[in-house]
Order: C-alpha cells, then structure tokens, then sequence
C-alpha cells in the first residue's frame, strides 16, 4: 500500500482541532472528506498527531547527563518537572526553561531539554499542569485542561521556574526560556512578567498583546513557520510593538514548512531544515545572553 498523501488541507484541520473548537469527532469526519474514505483517514491520523513512541534525539540513560525528576516551589504549591544537567562540568553553567506545547510534559519535550543539556545549559522542562496533577498520559486530556488553565496562575509559575533555577547550585543565576507552540507563547508572557529572565525564544507561539511590550527587558528570539496563518496573523502588531519601543529582537520566518516544525515526533508537519536551522540559532542565541 503506498504512503497516504498528506495534504495542507488535512494539516489545517489538525491544527483547528489541536488548538481551536473542532473536536476529535469533528476533525475525524472533518479528515474523512479529505482523505477520501475513512480507512485512509485512519493511516493518516498518526502521521499527523505527535507519536511519543518515536525514538528519542538523546536517550535519557545518555552518559553524559544527569537526568531526574524533581519537584520545587511553585508560585502557589509545588511545581514538578524534569531537570537534565551535563554531568562533570567544571564550571555553573547557564539555565533554560523547556516550555512544552498544548500537550504538557511528554517524552518529546524530555528529549528536548536533554538536547538542550548537551549544548551545555543546566535544562528544566516544567510541568504546568502541576496545579491539575501533572499531565496525563491522554493527550486529547491534556489538551482540555489546558483550555480552563489559569494563565495568570501559570505565568507565575512560569517565574517561580526561573527563581529556582537562578538559584541552583548547578547554575550560574542566567535562565533563560524556550518554548514551543503553547510554550512559546508563555515566553512571551515572561518575558513581559519576569523583568530578570535572561532570554527568551519563542517558537510558533501567540505574540504578548502591543500594550505589554513596554515591560518586556529580555532579548527575543522569535521563530515562525510560513504556513501557520493562525499564530503569523499576530506578527505585524506584534514587531510594531518592538520597534517602537526599542526591544531587542531577532524574528525568522521559515517559509513553506507548518506550525510544529520542531516536532520530530509529527513526522506530516516536522521539516528537519528549518528544525536544524532554527536550533543553530536558538543555542547561539542563549549562549550569547547567558554568559
């Protein structure tokens, strides 16, 4: 049987029903029409969602880290996340937040912060949905409870990360945040919340509304994907607001791939180009700022 064709109609559907109204059922029927038949909606359907069992980037028994699980002090009760740290190093090093997407702390984003420990960053991925009792295994769960979060609630704990990671005996007080999709958008909170984080680059996420930027202190690097016409229609107010008042910023369009195109574990909407290219940029970016 040959390989489905996927269509940018079909990814569109996906992302209305990942991040907008459309529901399971709904995208299901909405996927059929385009597809054809319900059986080649079937084989399509985890091409385009994430697939957690896809292997990782860097294995979590990786020699040259030290990976756990931990728990801190949240803005309002205890947060959890997952800590990945290069181990021998002789000097503290700088601090990065692994902000996850609309999906919470999965195995993805446990590569992610372990990729980012190896570029030689003292990396923690939280978990917002701590407040809810952490995320669950279900993603289509985890997607509902992020539609009744606490916004206000999670940017601060967004704030308590960056506090306790200023101060980790590993680090040497710089944190900066990455973030994708849903966890980019929460870097641009911070950065208009927490006037002492380092660094921010937000990947495909909802831009800080114009009146915000005023407060915004951190270099911002801003990362988007040519096809995502839901989160790039908040572009133009968006760098208006950061020329006017004089921000520190680099924004770089990736023409001609989707929204997630970090996302390995998507293989439809996943663009090893951009992914590399975006993540050569991003390091520099924070080494740079968090010397």
């Amino acid at each position: 049987m040959s390989k489905p064709e996927i269509t940018q109609g079909m990814i569109d559907a996906y992302d209305e029903y990942t991040h907008l109204t459309l529901d399971r059922r709904g995208f299901m029927q909405k996927l059929t029409a385009l597809a054809g038949s319900g059986a080649a909606a079937a084989a399509i359907m985890p091409m385009l969602a994430a697939n957690q069992a896809n292997a990782a980037i860097v294995e979590e028994t990786d020699a040259r880290l030290d990976v756990s699980d931990v728990t801190y002090p949240g803005a309002s009760g205890e947060m959890k996340g997952y800590l990945a740290i290069p181990k021998d190093a002789a000097d503290r090093l700088p601090a990065v937040i692994v902000i996850h997407e609309n999906r919470g702390l999965n195995p993805h984003i446990r590569d992610v912060a372990r990729r980012m420990a190896l570029e030689g960053f003292v990396a923690l991925a939280p978990d917002f949905l701590s407040p809810n009792d952490g995320t669950p295994a279900n993603e289509d769960e985890a997607r509902n409870m992020f539609q009744s979060l606490d916004m206000a609630g999670a940017t601060a704990n967004g704030e308590a990360t960056r506090a306790f990671l200023a101060g980790h005996e590993k680090t040497n007080g710089k944190v900066g945040a990455i973030g994708f999709c849903w966890g980019g958008g929460m870097v641009n909170r911070m950065a208009v919340a927490s006037p002492e984080l380092g660094a921010g680059v937000a990947y495909y996420g909802s831009q800080a509304p114009a009146d915000q930027v005023p407060s915004i202190q951190a270099p911002l690097m801003l990362h988007y994907a040519g096809l995502d016409e839901r989160i790039n229609a908040g572009i133009d107010a968006y760098k208006a607001a950061l020329d006017a008042n004089g921000k520190t910023y680099e924004l770089h369009m990736y023409e001609g791939v989707n929204h997630a195109f970090n996302n390995d574990t998507s293989s439809a909407r996943y663009d090893k180009a951009a992914a590399d290219l975006a993540w050569s940029r991003t390091v520099e970016f924070l080494k740079k700022n968090l010397a």
